[in-house]
């Protein structure tokens, strides 16, 4: 009899693995492994300290022999060294970021307010999305520097209006389309389930359609904000009355008048506040749907006790009146005065 050879060991995923070295580094890159928690956070730390040492790499030594110059790309030690008192104090760094949540907070909220009942009906209401389409349309294309101009037009009466009727023109068609998206995406299944129970079409649309929906609507929200971000930032370029200028017009005056120090660290503060507002909101959004995002439901349970509340008050005060009992009389029922 031939021997036959002894076959290569498998690795769990079927795949072979390799010997030596290069078998080692491939094990660290397979296709879509899943990796922990704290191998990501490590990761994401070891790529932090690379973009810092490129940029001392190349800031480093005198200013006419580094490799960027002192008025390109300052050093991360000049740069830092301007955050306190030039940025915090001179320049009111909490004053002026709470000046731009504050803006943001009410264009955004406004324009949330307004989209997502529109975008409801667009997604429940085939002829309402059609007429409002070239609307959403020219809304989610036109050019956002565009609108600056345009505000300082329309609302002349203050600077805050203006901002915030920004944040709220540059963001009311993306809640709109994304709203009636995720509203036309709920099965018909469910749609059909309701009116199978003698659902009328609102108690179908209040009770079926938007909370199925309103995962994936708060979803869109939350990355929308993102962007909003950045919008602000174009809205604050100018600065014309007495109230506080904002981030955008830090960036703005430094770029002008300098330091220009300023200008990076608020491209370093910038994005670390826009993560935090992010994370918060993920947390919302995972507490107010466990069963979509797998969050514990604290959120849910809170919102769940106040809608029965609400209903159990609704009842009270609001208590349908009974209505009259009639009595028919019987056919086969004889009448007192006819039995004598």
């Amino acid at each position: 009899m031939s021997s036959q050879p002894a076959p290569s060991p498998q690795a769990p995923g079927g795949t072979r693995p390799v010997a030596g070295s290069a078998g080692r580094f491939r094990g660290v890159l397979v296709l879509r492994k899943e990796i922990k928690p704290w191998e990501a956070l490590l990761l994401g730390l070891l790529c932090v300290a690379v973009v810092f040492l490129a940029w001392w790499f190349v800031t480093r030594g005198e200013e006419d022999d580094r490799i960027v110059g002192y008025y390109a790309l300052p050093s991360p030690a000049e740069t830092f060294g301007k955050f306190y008192p030039a940025l915090w104090i001179d320049r009111e760094l909490t004053l002026n970021t709470l000046a731009t949540l504050r803006r943001l907070a009410l264009g955004f909220g406004l324009a949330a307010l307004v989209g997502i009942p529109i975008g409801v009906l667009c997604g429940c209401f085939p002829r309402v999305q059609a007429f409002l389409n070239p609307v959403t349309i020219f809304g989610r294309n036109i050019p956002i520097a565009a609108l600056i101009p345009l505000m300082m037009l329309v609302f002349s009466r203050s600077d805050e209006e203006q901002r915030v009727m920004f944040i709220f023109i540059a963001c009311v068609a993306f809640i709109i389309s994304d709203t009636a998206r995720a509203v036309a995406e709920v099965g018909a299944q469910y749609v059909d389930t309701a009116y199978t129970l003698g659902a009328r079409s609102y108690q179908v649309i209040l009770k079926v359609l938007v909370p199925l929906a309103m995962p994936s609507v708060f979803n869109s929200l939350r990355l929308l904000f993102g962007l909003a971000f950045g919008y602000i930032m174009l809205a604050e370029v100018m600065k014309s009355g007495e109230e506080q200028g904002g981030l955008g017009y830090i960036i703005n005056m430094s770029q002008r008048r300098g330091p220009r120090e300023h200008i990076y660290l608020l491209l370093l503060i910038i994005p670390v506040l826009a993560l935090g507002i992010d994370r918060l909101l993920f947390w919302v959004q995972k507490e107010l749907f466990p069963y979509r995002y797998g969050g514990s439901g604290v959120l849910n349970e809170a919102l769940r006790f106040l809608l029965r509340g609400w209903e159990d008050l609704k009842s009270l005060l609001w208590r349908p009146k009974a209505a009259p009992v009639t009595v028919e009389p019987r056919a086969d029922r004889v009448p007192e005065h006819k039995q004598s």
